[in-house]
């Protein structure tokens, strides 16, 4: 490890092996993206971001961990969007478009990065409901919900929303029933403002 840098107790190379991570994250999400889930392999990742492949086993074990990397990679680019990101999707606008924002985000999300979110998704099973993820995304729409005054119980809607943005449902419209994703998020669009008031204050 090297020397600290003065007024720390890090090694330097810590800041280092961070920005090689993202490195690695950054272009296996372009692999994703151009290729599919199936495009992502130890060997590809390597050679496009332009490392050994030892480098890719020492940093993520094997491609299960860097599927849960990536899918964590990508979610926290979403969280930062809808919590610091500018408007409708960030603070700023009113609670109904930034739901509607929100799920038109979480559906693009989806038509890019599918399998992954999929897959995390069925590998949770019922885990999926109480852990960080989930429920970061539903305390999100929770709190949208209760800025525009929507009725009922708060937690069972938000619940409910979500499950309409679920990666399983989402995939089967577009690939087997044929809608693209902009029907999709027409029908959220019009879903939302079914169950919350025509207007709603700014945040």
């Amino acid at each position: 490890m090297g020397t600290p840098l003065p007024g720390t107790a890090e090694p330097t190379e810590r800041a280092d092996a961070a920005r090689n991570r993202q490195l690695l994250l950054d272009a296996a999400h372009d692999l994703v993206r151009a290729h599919g889930i199936d495009g992502l392999t130890m060997d590809e990742l390597a050679k496009r971001a332009g490392v050994g492949k030892g480098t890719v086993f020492r940093r993520f074990g094997n491609r299960s961990g860097l599927m849960r990397a990536l899918l964590d990679h990508s979610e926290q680019k979403s969280q930062a969007a809808f919590m610091f990101g500018p408007p409708p999707l960030g603070p700023g606008a009113a609670p109904v478009d930034r739901l509607i924002a929100f799920g038109r985000a979480r559906l693009v999300d989806i038509e890019i990065e599918g399998e992954l979110h999929r897959a995390a998704e069925i590998s949770e099973a019922g885990d999926r409901y109480t852990g960080a993820p989930y429920n970061l995304l539903k305390a999100h729409v929770s709190m949208l919900l209760r800025q525009a005054g929507a009725a009922g119980e708060i937690p069972l809607l938000a619940d409910s929303l979500l499950a309409v943005l679920g990666a399983p449902l989402v995939m089967y419209q577009m690939n087997v029933l044929g809608y693209s994703a902009e029907r999709i998020g027409d029908n959220w669009d019009a879903f939302v403002r079914r169950v919350v008031p025509a207007t709603s204050p700014v945040e």
